[in-house]
């Protein structure tokens, strides 16, 4: 076998080219202005505390009479389902009838170092179910729940079935302990006692570290290195830098919701054994008897497909439907093959309960 070798001609070609493409790079960066996200116009119809419930002002035909509410995670922030007119989630939904709210966790501080998972669940989001339900007249509101947010959305479900008409659950952890699950092996050898009595709220950033480590070469480096053949179309340009104002922008973590999140679910795995306890109350899987729609992504490194399929094996619904998105955790949002799969599915299992 012939050993590998570098013709320095072709190699000073190849830097020449790699430092034009980096300077009209430059010049298309410094043009593109404010990198604005969050496309859907909304409006504030409730407030508590950091959290804001919004309601999308309805651009298509309500067919659904039955609001959405969209629970996102409270890691990063949830214009992600909202990114850009044509990567949206939301306005997918909203084109298929349905009327769309969401939580705004905002950025605790240390005001809200004390919270709780109780006060997030039994707290916030059941307040924000209640004013649906009023506005609306409605006894029930169906649910969406995005990847931490699919978590609590089923705690809620557990313990207000009553309030719950149909849950749809997105990259949504449930079996924390599958074998290919990395992060989870990284988060049971944490003493996260001393995390949270040392620091008090979590850093964003120190989340945002741990997430882009679980694939330094591709999250950290590659894409870099991809985005230089890209930098002088100013469209491609602005959908990158929306992605990575996403990314890095990061809220702290209310010391005691983490701590309990990350005992219990990812230490304990007791979201599947029926041990979570909100308060006084026992969170059983086995109490979502609403109909569910349980949606994961096959190349998940966040949440593997085996930690979300697991769901089926302890829900107490007799309505559940599985469905694989063939993608990864972020792109089954925001991907051009999510916008034609995953609103549309959504809106078609709805309907079909509405």
């Amino acid at each position: 076998m012939m050993p590998f070798q570098i013709k320095p001609d072709e190699a000073l070609k190849e830097v020449q080219q790699v430092g034009e493409k980096l300077a009209k790079g430059f010049k298309t960066l410094s043009e593109l202005g404010d990198i604005e996200v969050g496309c859907t116009p909304k409006e504030a119809i409730y407030h508590e505390d950091k959290a804001t419930l919004y309601h999308f002002i309805p651009f298509a035909e309500i067919k659904n009479r039955t609001p959405l509410l969209v629970i996102y995670a409270l890691v990063n922030r949830p214009y992600m389902a909202d990114l850009q007119m044509d990567r949206s989630m939301i306005r997918g939904l909203m084109q298929g009838g349905e009327d769309v709210y969401l939580i705004d966790w905002g950025y605790p501080d240390g005001g809200d170092r004390f919270l709780t998972l109780d006060d997030y669940i039994n707290g916030y989001i059941d307040n924000c179910v209640d004013v649906l339900r009023k506005r609306h007249g409605v006894e029930a509101v169906n649910i969406l729940g995005i990847c931490q947010g699919g978590a609590f959305s089923l705690c809620y479900a557990s313990l207000h079935p009553g309030k719950v008409r149909n849950l749809v659950t997105t990259v949504t952890p449930v079996d924390f302990h599958t074998e290919k699950d990395m992060l989870s092996h990284w988060v049971r050898n944490v003493d996260i006692d001393l995390v949270i009595d040392t620091m008090g709220n979590v850093p964003g950033e120190v989340l945002n570290f741990t997430f882009l480590s679980l694939m330094p070469f591709r999250l950290s480096g590659q894409k870099y290195l991809d985005m230089i053949n890209t930098l002088d179309d100013p469209i491609a340009a602005r959908n990158f830098m929306r992605m990575e104002k996403w990314i890095f922008d990061s809220p702290d973590q209310a010391g005691e919701a983490y701590r309990q999140f990350i005992k219990d679910f990812y230490q304990g795995n007791k979201l599947i054994r029926g041990e979570v306890m909100l308060g006084e109350n026992q969170v059983k899987l086995s109490n979502v008897t609403m109909p569910v729609l349980n949606i994961f992504a096959s190349a998940d490194h966040l949440v593997p497909p085996a930690s979300s399929r697991a769901l089926e094996r302890f829900v107490g619904t007799r309505d559940y439907t599985a469905l694989e998105f063939p993608g990864g955790h972020i792109g089954i949002y925001v991907s051009g093959k999510a916008q034609k799969m995953i609103p549309p599915a959504v809106c078609d299992w709805l309907a079909k309960r509405s």
